[in-house]
């Protein structure tokens, strides 16, 4: 089969099941394309070439034989540098870590590696998954597909890229206030943060650990669901995950939203400084959509954005500061400005704001939960304003504006970014799917509904 750009994971799954496509062409394409338009968007920091190749031709092998072990076999799928990989190099982005290279998988890798996914290799991240984009860290950042010049989001960055770009056809990222649906806004992606604890972080580096969730980010809602089906549920080492299940079954997805009950969320951007009128009207646009498709759509508020904000960044901070004292104190010249400055903030918060943002949290979770007592999910803006310029980014940036991913990281909700049309200078829009911890299916069903039915999912960065 001959292709230009790389299939959707749902396609590409039935077309090998089919026998119509096979594993060896679809990893040479995405090794063609990362050739041809990597050297120029920097998202891999490493491809496993020759290994990916060797990968493909045995599990080739294996699906002629009737071995197909479900819909990840044979498909090309790359990580996060924070993620480890036995044998092969994990940095973090940073060169405190430039020679590092761990001797066994994160329990998610061994995960995708059983369900025959085939690893291209290790995507660009901000340093510590916080650092960033630091012009002067260890790995440039990865340069934004829809325009190279304004900011890819991060710290996921290099697989918000990677995906949009066509360089893999799905990618694991993590999010502790909004690493994985950030790039995936800015870069025109789907990209779902599971609820907390669904998604082992064994063998991931730690940036805050109450706050940390690994998770899939692809170019549709549906490849979100299979690669999540094959990493989630319960793992010894990470003790999250105890008795943590998921409620309804990710796949199929159902594209019928009828019976539904969706909150829009517009006190989050609607509001000096905060949401453009194109941010708005895209949240908008996306109610009516999902109105249409037989979902029942109200108006909820919920707390201001700039509590979640605060206490998010306050716990984040300090939880931080705590894993990566020992190599900014002992190496400080091998990091980054940026990475420094915001890890050291972490150094003068106090025991006792670390515990009021705890309380905090508790008192923000149950808002949320009583708000959305008649509701079955909410949505609301993905991002407040475009991305900008990249040499424009401040070391605490995140700081002037409220962050609106940040509710969902501080609730344990899962959180699903989808594309929701462009603005005036073609730049992607997005909105966020959320629900009640454990209901990640209701928030891919509607992602995947709303993508049937707009024409985003059609529409590709010109290289």
């Amino acid at each position: 089969m001959a292709l230009e750009f790389p299939p959707t994971i749902a396609d590409a799954a039935r077309d090998i099941a089919a026998g119509t496509l096979s594993p060896v062409d679809l990893v040479e394409l995405c090794l063609a394309r990362i050739a041809q338009f990597d050297p120029g968007l920097r998202s891999y920091l490493l491809v496993r070439a020759d290994e990916a190749r060797r990968e493909a031709r045995a599990a080739a092998d294996e699906i002629r034989r009737g071995l197909l072990r479900g819909k990840l076999h044979g498909i090309p799928i790359a990580l996060k540098d924070a993620i480890d990989t036995a044998g092969v190099r994990t940095t973090i982005g940073s060169r405190v870590f430039a020679d590092r290279v761990p001797t066994h998988d994160a329990e998610l890798v061994a995960r995708l590696k059983r369900a025959g996914a085939i690893i291209l290799g290790k995507l660009e991240c901000h340093e510590f998954c916080l650092g960033g984009p630091a012009l002067d860290a260890f790995a440039p950042p990865a340069r934004n597909p829809w325009n190279i010049e304004v900011y890819a989001g991060g710290s996921s960055s290099g697989a918000g890229v990677a995906i949009a770009a066509g360089l893999c056809l799905g990618a694991i990222g993590t999010d502790t206030g909004g690493s994985v649906r950030i790039p995936a806004a800015f870069n025109g992606i789907s990209g779902h943060k599971p609820t907390y604890g669904l998604v082992s972080n064994h063998g991931i580096h730690p940036l805050s650990q109450s706050l940390d969730h690994p998770g899939p980010m692809a170019w549709t809602s549906e490849d979100c669901a299979l690669m999540l089906a094959a990493i989630m549920g319960a793992d010894p080492k990470d003790r999250a995950t105890h008795g943590v299940q998921a409620r309804g079954a990710l796949m199929p997805l159902d594209a019928r939203l009828a019976g539904l009950r969706i909150g829009v969320i517009r006190n989050f951007s609607d509001g000096p400084d905060l949401g453009t009128p194109e941010v708005n009207a895209s949240l908008d646009a996306a109610a009516t959509e999902l109105g249409g498709l037989g979902a029942k759509v109200t108006t909820l508020k919920l707390p201001d954005l700039w509590e979640y904000t605060a206490c998010n960044s306050v716990i984040m901070s300090s939880e931080a500061f705590m894993n990566n004292a020992p190599w900014l104190r002992a190496t400080p010249d091998r990091v980054s400005s940026f990475t420094r400055g915001r890890m050291f903030l972490g150094a003068f918060l106090r025991a006792e704001d670390y515990l009021e943002a705890q309380r905090l949290r508790r008192s923000l979770i149950r808002a949320t939960r009583d708000a959305m007592r008649d509701v079955d999910a909410i949505i609301c803006a993905g991002m407040l304003a475009p991305p900008p310029p990249v040499t424009s980014m401040q070391k605490f940036y995140y700081l002037r504006r409220p962050l609106i991913t940040a509710p969902f990281n501080l609730t344990g909700m899962p959180a699903l970014s989808v594309c929701s049309g462009f603005d005036s200078s073609g730049l992607p829009l997005a909105i966020q799917i959320a629900a009640r911890p454990l209901d990640d299916a209701i928030c891919l069903r509607i992602g995947h509904a709303y993508e049937r039915a707009t024409p985003w999912r059609g529409r590709r960065p010109s290289l």
